[in-house]
């Protein structure tokens, strides 16, 4: 019985389990299929060559606030650079900018004026609250009681009534991002208060065409047709929308920097200016507004109908389902099914690339791809899966503690590894991160953006003590230890511990850079470093075992490390650590404490730069008492440029004039840990 089960778990048949998991996984359609499928569109429609429409966009950007001063202008200034763009030979100028107050400097007449006598279409943007009342649409709906099966909004916010009237046209600048923020498809129209508004590329087309109206068709499942009458039919989903050919280019300049001749093209003026213009998301990536605009009119005037057609999610089921019965059926023949399963498999993105590039076709071929590899995988693994486990033994012991090396060695000899505890002298090094509070009230109900950033910071500090063959023990909330000296030997583990923290404080620094690039308060790092003997093994309950340190150093290096705020340092030393590093690193007394739980003082150090004469005698007249003379060298201390360690001297100072404590015996007593 046990040999048959056996059989029949390193069966290749056994693989239809994944299979029937991964056919039930993609029918319901999850967000993760869905996103991976969207980017794999991504690349199909960013992939094709560049196709050079007669469409500009003319940004008004650093260099044109610099000219004109601080925006938004006054709109004469508008007219007259609307004048500027006809008399280059513009064709027809979209405005990409709302103005939906009256302009305060009083250029709305001068503006208004220029629109009558030049045709501008102006933009509009769909809101929760309407504001001024919009230019009349010219639509034409034939089954107008379904209007509720397209995307509605209960708001528009439009221009000024003045402007409003005098533009040839208005359209709105609505987006419709897909599930993972990018915006791949654009609603060609919407409604609002039981009318269809045009999005400002279709506006654009309309007026370009000479047509009062755009007319839709709509049923009970949402858009049937559409079509501009002197233009043609336009191909959209039911909800109006239609994918964006990002291969249509458009030319871009700046306001200030304006070609002798726009050859009758179709001009789209936006903001592009820094902390001004906002760009949105899309499959190249952020771009402006007004090239997301210029992209759809390139789409629609070259009729480029990019589709996901109805039966394409069936048909790449069904080529799933297809291609791993084969695969499991020759699996028999090792060679011949591994063979035969990669042809397949590798030729279902050319042929979806092909479909694409001669039907317009979005067909899907990265998940069908990976779930026959998945299929392919089970069916010829499940023979090797014993030895596979053995192998990652030690690797999943030691993997997340120590560097690739250290674990390969393991692997090569595990009777490096002792198994239970040994005594030996180590070097421990406890950190803690600094500003933890301040960092987590940033991201407030934020749980996932704070457990990345988290990650991302101990992904940082956990670097150099990988990269030093130290032994990562441990993470405690915001904290870490680890030591150098197991489970290898290494003779100069204090000297490679000293070091590795110096790496840590520099790796938080380039964090910071990070921090500050998403708006986030920058963090800091203290870090105790303590040298003795230590209890070193696998250490834990007979039902649940981890690598782990036990020992009054590995406590003494948590000490240390609290009071690095109180001494305004970054690391302390324990004195073994000093002892061992005075001639690799500048060694800087700090002073001689009894930390929490301890009766008995020790010196404790530093990393940094003094003057090391006037530091003796600060040292001096510290221990014996001597405070104001003490004062006096800290003083001097803290003022010279060649310290490094002057917060330091600026708190010992504020310590010391506190006043001497009773029964001073040049040992301070820490009061808290």
């Amino acid at each position: 019985m046990k040999n048959q089960l056996k059989k029949i778990l390193v069966s290749p048949w056994t693989a239809l389990i994944t299979l029937g998991i991964l056919v039930y996984v993609i029918m319901q359609g999850p967000t993760f299929v869905e996103s991976v499928r969207l980017r794999y569109f991504d690349q199909l429609i960013t992939s094709q060559p560049r196709v050079e429409n007669n469409i500009w966009t003319v940004n008004i950007d650093e260099a044109t606030i610099n000219k004109y001063g601080q925006f938004p202008f006054k709109r004469d200034k508008y007219a007259n650079l609307i004048g500027d763009l006809y008399s280059r030979n513009a064709g027809l100028v979209v405005w990409n900018i709302l103005m939906p107050e009256a302009d305060r400097q009083g250029g709305d007449p001068a503006l208004a004026l220029e629109l009558e006598d030049h045709p501008v279409i102006l933009s509009n943007i769909p809101s929760e609250v309407s504001k001024n009342i919009p230019k009349k649409p010219g639509s034409a709906v034939i089954g107008a009681e379904h209007i509720g099966t397209i995307i509605n909004y209960p708001g528009i916010i439009a221009n000024i009534p003045e402007l409003e009237r005098s533009a040839v046209g208005v359209g709105l600048t609505n987006t419709m991002p897909e599930l993972d923020g990018v915006n791949r498809r654009l609603p060609l129209f919407a409604g609002y208060d039981g009318n269809l508004y045009p999005s400002l590329p279709l506006e654009v087309l309309r007026v370009m065409s000479n047509d009062d109206t755009f007319q839709v068709k709509l049923n009970e499942i949402g858009v049937e047709k559409m079509r501009i009458p002197s233009f043609r039919p336009i191909t959209t989903d039911s909800l109006g929308r239609i994918w964006v050919d990002w291969s249509q280019a458009n030319h871009q300049v700046s306001a200030v920097n304006l070609p002798k001749d726009f050859k009758k093209g179709i001009v789209i003026v936006g903001v592009s200016a820094a902390g001004i213009g906002n760009p949105v998301s899309t499959s190249m990536g952020a771009v402006w507004p007004q090239d997301m605009q210029a992209a759809v009119i390139g789409t629609l005037a070259n009729n480029v109908n990019i589709e996901r057609p109805d039966w394409a999610p069936g048909a790449e089921l069904y080529a799933l389902i297809g291609i791993s019965l084969i695969i499991l059926l020759l699996s028999r023949w090792v060679y011949v099914g591994l063979g035969v399963g990669i042809v397949l498999l590798s030729s279902l993105i050319p042929a979806s690339m092909y479909v694409f590039a001669t039907y317009k076709f979005l067909i899907d071929a990265i998940v069908p791809t990976a779930g026959g590899v998945l299929v392919m995988l089970h069916a010829y693994g499940v023979k090797f899966i014993s030895e596979f486990l053995q192998k990652q033994q030690i690797k999943k012991q030691f993997g997340s503690y120590v560097s690739p090396i250290i674990v390969e060695r393991l692997q090569k000899n595990p009777e490096l590894i002792r198994l239970g505890g040994e005594e030996k002298m180590l070097t421990a090094v406890m950190t803690d991160m600094r500003n933890f509070t301040g960092l987590g009230e940033k991201y407030g109900q934020d749980v996932e953006g704070f457990t990345a950033i988290m990650n991302q910071y101990m992904t940082a500090i956990a670097q150099p003590v990988f990269k030093n063959d130290g032994c990562l023990i441990k993470f405690i909330g915001d904290a870490s230890l680890h030591i150098h000296g197991a489970p290898l030997d290494d003779e100069r583990h204090a000297y490679n511990a000293v070091k590795t923290t110096l790496e840590m404080i520099a790796a938080v620094e380039e964090f910071n850079k990070h921090l500050k690039s998403i708006g986030k308060p920058p963090v800091g790092m203290g870090a105790g470093v303590n040298t003795g003997k230590i209890l070193v093994g696998n250490i834990g309950s007979e039902g649940k075992m981890g690598y782990d340190v036990l020992g009054d150093p590995v406590s003494v290096a948590a000490r240390l490390e609290s009071q690095t705020k109180s001494y305004g340092v970054l690391m302390i030393l324990g004195p073994d650590t000093a002892t061992a590093v005075k001639d690799d690193f500048d060694v800087v007394w700090l002073d001689n404490i009894a930390v929490k739980g301890k009766t008995v003082g020790l010196d404790i150090y530093t990393v940094g730069k003094t003057v090391k004469h006037k530091h003796e005698e600060y040292k001096k007249e510290y221990t014996r008492g001597d405070w104001k003379r003490a004062i006096k060298w800290a003083k001097e201390l803290e003022a010279d440029p060649k310290v490094t360690i002057k917060e330091y001297y600026h708190k010992m100072i504020a310590r010391m004039e506190d006043g001497l404590p009773a029964n001073w015996t040049g040992t301070y007593v820490a009061t808290s840990k």
